[in-house]
């Protein structure tokens, strides 16, 4: 996906957040062989992933020196 905001923006961060949603959401619906939901995706990506997911990307960006 291409991001016309540079990565440091809060809209930038929502969306690479939201794309982390999606992506949750196509792997869990392929696994179960059904559309599981958006709000069901969210609501276990959020409690699973999410701490963790941020954590590693602010340390990505204090790697790039962002």
């Amino acid at each position: 996906m291409l991001f016309l905001t540079p990565p440091s923006t809060p809209y930038a961060e929502f969306q690479a957040e939201l794309a982390e949603i999606h992506r949750h959401k196509w792997l869990v619906s392929e696994k179960e062989g059904r559309d599981v939901g958006f709000e069901r995706a969210l609501t276990e990506w959020v409690e699973l992933y999410r701490e963790k997911w941020r954590r590693a990307r602010e340390l990505a960006q204090q790697t790039k020196g962002v």
